[in-house]
């Protein structure tokens, strides 16, 4: 099927490879187009020709970073493949992307006790989007492949309803096809890529047949009526099962299981002929579900032509040539080029121009695109990923992605000292890109923090940085962000008294502190009566004790949750003036203070740590060891969740640590979980180094 050539919703099938990293989803994605002619040559990630993995830095490091997307015909449908990335650090991206899914193929390793945290995670995003999925057991030519093994973790460890639909023949070296067990027929796969179907091999025809009864039982229980005529006449016919599978796939009642490799190009036009006839058309997905942006009312879109346009865009892409690219999926009517839109998440107009169909890191250009596609456009100026784009006369707002919490900071120093603000517009257009970097200036120590889901994410960004913006940067530690508060109340005088010919300055404050309780703030209370300081000086006091508050009093950190109260007070007629009460309150506050038990606070973060049962020792030493508090143990799957309070101090560059010590299989997410009293020989040693760091500045 030639680009353009959809004449109806049920022919689209939008298709997620999904699955952890290191399964061989991209060589699979790679076979899939390859299979269906929408490339020569089969791509391949070892040799850099991969179409779907074509940026450099997942060239060099052979690992899919960024979902990528190819497209091509197969039985009169049109099949998107969105092939996801598989790795913790990169993971999230996938996960949104998988909104223009109708359907998933979930691939994993043939190989037992194969499945990671990162598998699960998949799992549930495939569950909470009730998206169809088909499994497919890869690396059937490597050594030691256990296709009942895969099967096996894919039912007990994810809960998967499996149900195989192919038996291997053979295995590693000898793996040469499988056994279609609902035609019953082996399919052989040749060495020119070519597919001959001949009789079950005599030593798996028990297998097959065993195979076969179980995976018409599983399907004839999904449906009443097809169950009462299988137990009448003890079968079905191969299109009653083949019809009966796609409504259980549709449904969620069972994951049919295929298996091949994918390197090998083994296996491939059984995977498409199964995702053409399981996996459903966005014609029999349920209707797009938003909220009306005038009354805030819940409506859907029915994924039909003759609806009103709308669409999500779930994805942005930086392209050296056309600019900022949005991707969207169509998910009523249809949309033409050279069209206006509205974009109902921010409320403003779009242009849509020339409508592109993406091919991995190429373009195609179309006349339009109709409900369920999948397509891009160029420098569209306030829309990014999360938005919703409709017809003016029919809006609606989707719901925006999934969000996902930073697990590692990092302070990023340009080594050209005139770069920075070079740097700064770098990291923000690669931030529309990657909605799980998170840029900001901290305000105390006037770095600039990059945020993101792990350390081999940050050193991603950094080198993107270099490529796109020619800008080198360092990453260095980010300073915590401590805060300084009071213990007890005090009181204190402020006074100012300059005479240096002609006009003087005079001010005269009386302030008392308290503190507040922890995350109250700041407040300032006007006690004056009788004017001993005029009302028009008053802010002018407030704004001295704020101003003095940013720059704390103990080691130069803001100060928090103090109660200040201007109580009394004098003037001169002529020499008082806002800034001397701005600077006498500061002085006072100062002073008072001093007097008032000032500590230091430290950040602390609630962590939760997925790791595996026999790591869980070590996880929990490793963070009573880090002044951590661990609040209990929730077991998931084959693995551990551990729910802890720990200082953000202790935990600035965790990522690697607990790689190393789970090899590689623990992951964990943090948010800040408040402040809390930096114990007193830590607080010496912090304030010493904030002493020595300003006397370097000086």
């Amino acid at each position: 099927m030639a680009v353009g050539d959809v004449t109806s919703v049920t022919q689209i099938r939008n298709v997620g490879i999904v699955g952890q990293g290191g399964t061989g989803k991209t060589s699979v994605a790679e076979a899939l187009i390859f299979g269906m002619g929408a490339t020569t040559r089969l791509g391949s990630v070892d040799d850099e020709s991969s179409s779907f993995d074509s940026e450099p830095e997942e060239q060099r490091r052979k690992l899919s970073l960024t979902t990528a997307m190819h497209h091509g015909g197969w039985s009169k449908c049109e099949i998107t493949v969105v092939d996801t990335p598989g790795y913790v650090n990169f993971l999230t991206d996938g996960l949104n992307c998988l909104r223009a899914c109708t359907g998933a193929v979930f691939v994993t390793e043939a190989a037992p006790g194969a499945l990671k945290v990162e598998a699960e995670k998949i799992w549930a995003r495939i569950q909470e989007l009730g998206l169809p999925r088909i499994a497919f057991v890869s690396k059937m030519d490597r050594d030691r492949a256990d296709f009942d093994a895969a099967v096996a973790d894919l039912r007990d460890i994810l809960g998967a309803k499996v149900v195989p639909v192919q038996l291997p023949i053979g295995a590693a070296d000898e793996f040469r096809g499988v056994v279609d067990l609902i035609k019953m027929r082996a399919l052989i796969d040749g060495d020119d890529g070519k597919v001959t179907e001949e009789a079950v091999p005599a030593d798996l025809q028990a297998a097959a047949e065993s195979a076969r009864e179980a995976l018409v039982e599983a399907v004839a229980e999904t449906d009443d009526e097809l169950l009462e005529k299988y137990l009448d006449s003890g079968t079905l016919s191969d299109e009653e099962l083949t019809s009966a599978l796609h409504k259980a796939v549709r449904d969620g009642a069972v994951m049919p299981v295929l298996c091949g490799s994918g390197k090998a190009n083994a296996g491939m036009p059984a995977l498409l002929d199964a995702i053409t006839n399981f996996i459903p058309s966005p014609a029999e997905r349920p209707p797009a579900r938003g909220t009306d942006p005038g009354s805030g009312e819940e409506i859907e879109r029915e994924p039909s032509p003759s609806a009103p346009f709308s669409a999500y865009v779930f994805k942005t892409i930086a392209d050296a040539f056309a600019g900022k690219l949005s991707v969207f999926q169509v998910l009523s009517g249809e949309l033409k080029g050279d069209t206006a839109v509205i974009n109902t998440t921010h409320d403003g107009k779009e242009r849509i121009g020339h409508l592109l169909k993406l091919e991995g890191k190429k373009q195609t250009q179309v006349d339009k695109l109709t409900t369920g596609e999948i397509g891009a456009v160029a420098k569209l100026k306030e829309t990014k990923a999360g938005d919703t784009l409709c017809d003016e006369k029919a809006p609606i707002v989707y719901p925006g992605p999934m969000s996902v919490s930073s697990a590692i900071s990092f302070a990023v120093e340009p080594k050209s000292k005139g770069d920075e603000e070079k740097a700064i517009q770098g990291l923000i257009r690669l931030a529309e890109e990657d909605p799980t970097l998170k840029i900001e200036r901290d305000p105390q120590s006037k770095q600039i923090i990059v945020s993101g889901v792990g350390q081999l994410h940050i050193e991603v960004v950094v080198e993107r940085l270099h490529r796109k913006f020619s800008v080198d940067v360092e990453l260095k530690d980010p300073k915590v962000p401590y805060k300084e508060t009071i213990k007890k109340s005090a009181k204190a005088q402020g006074r100012l008294k300059k005479q240096t010919g002609g006009r003087g300055q005079f001010a005269d404050t009386w302030i008392e502190i308290e503190p507040r309780p922890r995350g109250a703030g700041f407040e300032f209370v006007d006690k004056i009566v009788g004017g001993a300081v005029p009302r028009n000086y008053i802010p002018a006091v407030e704004k001295g004790i704020r101003e003095a508050m940013v720059g704390g009093v103990i080691a130069g950190y803001e100060m928090v949750d103090v109660r200040a109260t201007l109580y009394d007070g004098s003037f001169h007629t002529v020499d008082s003036s806002e800034m001397a009460f701005k600077i006498a309150a500061s002085m006072g506050f100062k002073s008072a203070v001093a007097e008032a038990k000032p500590v230091l606070l430290e950040p602390i973060m609630t962590m939760e740590v997925s790791a595996p049962d026999e790591c869980m020792g070590d996880v929990i030493g490793d963070l009573n060891s880090r002044r951590g508090k661990v609040l209990g143990v929730d077991p998931k799957g084959g693995s551990q969740v551990i729910r802890a309070l720990v200082p953000m101090a202790e935990i600035l560059r965790y990522s690697p640590d607990l790689r190393s010590m789970t090899s590689g299989r623990g992951s964990f997410t943090m948010e800040l979980s408040g402040y809390e009293e930096v114990p007193p020989h830590l607080a010496e040693k912090i304030k010493e180094e904030s002493k020595a760091a300003k006397t370097e500045e000086h």
